[in-house]
């Protein structure tokens, strides 16, 4: 594969220039609006092998990273400590929709820890998963901190300072270990430095910028670590293990993290807040590094299919099941179709 021709983006939280339309909104037959992506292919040496927009411009990943986040947890010992199961594993990379599976999860894996939710630092809120947050709302039930998205990752680190007897509270601070070990693996799995200071993730963990393509290398040694150090490699098959046999835990019904790993069990794959995405392609030892300028996830979905389709990486089987997501409808509140989110004509090859 050849590389597309680069243009400059902007830095984490500036402005962008000339990175090129990849999706469209349309209402009618016109085009209403329009969203720009970067991303970038490459191999776990870091060799670029498609992109769009720079491949060293800096982004927040957010949660996309949360697979590698959760490499600290097995590589310490304190995922055997605790007998994580699979199920427990994914739930570490999770971005959950807060359903009754997820949170009843959350809350015996904080029990065998010998504590309780409200030691997460994650914060409450209602479950993305409508229905569920509907019938919670019915019902007059308020929401704990194992509701929150991010309370298996949380969990995560939580056991690792359990086990390591260092202390739960401030677990989510930049000074405290578990964030300065995993500040060091997401640095090598990236090939990069992290600069200081971190942003605050909307969970409360120090949010990192790294490159597009330090992204991508992430993704890259995630799908092949043949070349990581023997317990890190371990660590990596673990995960992706975890991640491809329980797939609902990491997102949960109706999610394309979920649906796309069940459709396509080739690919590992993680969103994250403002449009971002990581994909691991173990088959092709190669990584996917995305992220929408404007943040928005309505773009990034179908940007990320299309990826993935140029690089061969879905069957025609797998496509017809994403095409839900591949192929957005809009529909009004009557239920009539009233538009679409596409994919430009000949993006990303001729971007």
């Amino acid at each position: 594969m050849a590389t597309s021709s680069t243009v400059p983006v902007g830095v984490a939280g500036g402005a962008a220039t000339g990175v090129p339309v990849g999706v469209e909104v349309t209402r009618g037959d016109r085009v209403e609006s329009r969203h720009r992506v970067s991303f970038v292919v490459a191999d776990a040496a870091g060799v670029v092998r498609l992109a769009v927009g720079d491949p060293d411009a800096r982004v927040f990943p957010r949660s996309a990273v949360k697979p590698i986040q959760a490499i600290p947890l097995i590589e310490s010992g304190a995922a055997d400590a605790f007998a994580l199961d699979a199920a427990e594993l994914a739930m570490a990379c999770a971005s959950h929709g807060g359903e009754e599976g997820h949170v009843e999860t959350v809350g015996a894996w904080l029990k065998r820890l010998g504590l309780e939710p409200e030691d997460l630092a994650c914060g409450a809120h209602l479950p993305s998963h409508k229905p569920t947050a509907a019938a919670m709302q019915r019902a007059g039930r308020t929401p704990t901190r194992a509701h929150n998205n991010c309370s298996g990752k949380h969990t995560g680190m939580l056991t690792t300072a359990v086990h390591l007897m260092e202390p739960t509270e401030g677990y989510e601070r930049p000074d405290h270990p578990v964030q300065r070990r995993i500040r060091a693996v997401l640095e090598t799995m990236a090939g990069e430095t992290m600069p200081p200071p971190p942003g605050v993730d909307g969970c409360g963990i120090p949010a990192w910028t790294v490159s597009l393509l330090g992204l991508a290398r992430m993704a890259a040694r995630f799908a092949d670590p043949a070349d990581l150090a023997p317990q890190r490699r371990a660590a990596v098959h673990r995960l992706a293990a975890a991640m491809r046999g329980e797939p609902w835990y990491v997102a949960g019904s109706g999610r394309l993290c979920t649906e796309l790993m069940q459709a396509a069990p080739g690919v590992l794959v993680k969103t994250g807040a403002e449009g971002v995405f990581f994909a691991a392609l173990p088959e092709l030892g190669l990584g996917i590094g995305l992220k929408v300028e404007d943040g928005s996830a309505r773009a990034a979905e179908p940007a990320l299919i299309a990826v993935l389709e140029t690089l061969g990486a879905l069957d025609e089987r797998a496509l017809e099941a994403l095409d839900a997501f591949a192929n957005p409808t809009l529909r009004n509140h009557a239920g009539d179709e009233v538009g679409e989110i596409r994919v430009v004509a000949g993006w990303p090859t001729a971007a």
